[in-house]
């Protein structure tokens, strides 16, 4: 099952979806910001194009939905469980996210992951979950602590960068029964 395929998510404060075309303008604005894209290895966009494509791209690929915001319904990042990167053993996936600056701070992204922590263990049945941040990304790290994961290890020079910056990642995991006690 692909995270897209278990419908929609919804928490106190957001909504979690499929993205369409329809969310472009909304992605373009958070998506250009230097501060958003770098935390998580990528280069901020260019042009509206660009965040059409990747929208494109999650659509095909059926495993990235829209963090929207009820209070003024606009999208505000992204939130992905992908496949297996660097563990090559079936039932586990790798979780990713992004928010737009203007949330930051707000606790937001902590009740994101909570509620897809939930899908990905009761609906879609993962035996484990695991993300990486790298070593600069202190609020990623804040994050992934407040929802249980238990940090694995660095992985020395494990990513370049756009920029051709070389940086350490760091990994975390949560089994499904560590989750079933955080309950």
């Amino acid at each position: 099952m692909k995270f897209t395929e278990i419908g929609t998510l919804e928490t106190d404060r957001l909504i979690l979806r499929p993205f369409t075309e329809n969310d472009a303008a909304d992605m373009f604005e958070y998506a250009q910001n230097p501060n958003v894209g770098p935390n998580a290895g990528w280069q901020p966009h260019t042009d509206i194009e660009e965040s059409k494509r990747i929208i494109t791209h999650f659509m095909e690929d059926k495993d990235v939905m829209a963090i929207v915001y009820k209070q003024n319904n606009k999208v505000i990042g992204s939130v992905g469980l992908h496949e297996n990167r660097g563990r090559k053993v079936d039932n586990i996936l790798m979780l990713g996210y992004i928010l737009s600056e203007d949330y930051w701070g707000m606790g937001l992204m902590t009740e994101c992951v909570k509620s897809v922590l939930e899908a990905a263990f009761t609906v879609m049945t993962l035996d484990m979950v695991f993300v990486i941040h790298y070593d600069f990304n202190d609020r990623s790290r804040r994050v992934i602590e407040k929802c249980g994961f238990k940090y694995e290890g660095r992985l020395r020079r494990a990513y370049t960068g756009f920029d051709g910056q070389v940086h350490d990642e760091l990994c975390y995991s949560l089994l499904r029964e560590e989750w079933s006690e955080l309950r």
